[in-house]
């Protein structure tokens, strides 16, 4: 087990590393200088300059790498051009929000994508699995942004039932959280629903056929045992490493669907961002956000490790 995990996170770090190279040099080629921008109306030529001194905006860019890539390994991502915070004070303050999101998303897409795709695959060739099957595609079709638009329309313009738009947080009101994070949490589920069906599907078509569901049935157990206790456990070994990765997806793909619903996670935050030329916090979100894929893609590795007797073997 120790040589497995070994193996795959020395496969980790260079991919983390060559991630801090790409968020650091995309970050440098964006058009505009943010000591322009911090500057203010007037840009007096010392102003200018100070600000690039202080924030070695002067330096070459390789240097300033160094600077920031030293701070990084020291747990200092640096400190906010406009809000003079440090970026692992603001990250820490967003993460909750986007983390909730990100939870509540993963429970839907689990509570629903996991029984349709054994639904689907038990009944294969009837209505129910093309219609399961159509929904799904639809699910991975559908923007985002366009669905969010529309369930606010309707849920809270047309019917009333739920805000547009905000957050509240649970220790002030778990009704009001749950009220104001349902329609984006469906929404940025949307698409991982569709994924966990299809992958629940597959899976399950693939078990049904091994000897084992076969003997099963021969010794007459009940159908239902033969679906639940023999085909599903064995078919959610691959839907669980799956899983891991989308949380990963939901974790840093959650930009539109906080814009929409105006939730002040990390998608308001490194819009925002990038809006103001705020390099260190960009760097610092996009660089987190990469490193809990990375992390979570360990962690599908080693529960992979772990459930398949196989790869123990």
């Amino acid at each position: 087990m120790w040589t497995y995990f070994i193996g795959r996170l020395a496969i980790s770090v260079p991919t983390l590393f060559f991630v801090t190279i790409i968020v650091f040099g995309l970050q440098h080629l964006l058009p505009g200088d943010p000591a322009l921008a911090l500057a203010g109306e007037d840009r007096s030529p010392e102003a200018i300059e100070a600000i690039r001194k202080q924030y070695k905006l002067d330096q070459p860019i390789p240097v300033q790498y160094v600077y920031w890539i030293t701070g990084v390994l020291q747990g200092d991502l640096g400190e906010s051009i406009r809000t003079k915070k440090a970026v692992t004070d603001l990250i820490l303050e967003k993460l909750p929000v986007t983390v909730e999101l990100a939870l509540l998303s993963m429970v839907l897409a689990l509570v629903i994508g996991i029984p349709f795709g054994v639904i689907s695959a038990v009944r294969k060739g009837s209505g129910l699995d093309y219609t399961t099957s159509v929904v799904g595609l639809a699910g991975l079709s559908i923007p985002n942004f366009w669905l969010g638009i529309m369930m606010i329309l309707l849920f809270s313009v047309e019917l009333g039932w739920l805000p547009a738009s905000g957050y509240v947080s649970p220790w002030e009101s778990l009704r009001g959280n749950l009220a104001a994070m349902i329609m984006p949490a469906f929404v940025l589920s949307n698409a991982i629903t569709a994924v966990m069906m299809r992958h629940t599907r597959s899976a399950m078509l693939s078990v049904m056929r091994s000897d084992y569901v076969r003997t099963a049935r021969a010794k007459g157990l009940d159908e239902r045992v033969v679906i639940l206790k023999h085909s599903l456990r064995n078919a959610l070994i691959p839907v669980v490493t799956v899983g891991a990765l989308q949380l990963g997806v939901l974790l840093s793909g959650a930009v539109l669907t906080e814009q929409v619903f105006t939730i002040p996670g990390f998608g308001k935050l490194i819009v925002d961002a990038v809006f103001n030329r705020d390099y260190a916090v960009v760097q610092g979100v996009v660089l987190f956000t990469a490193s809990a894929y990375i992390a979570l893609n360990l962690c599908a590795d080693m529960a992979y490790f772990l459930i398949n007797p196989r790869m123990r073997g």
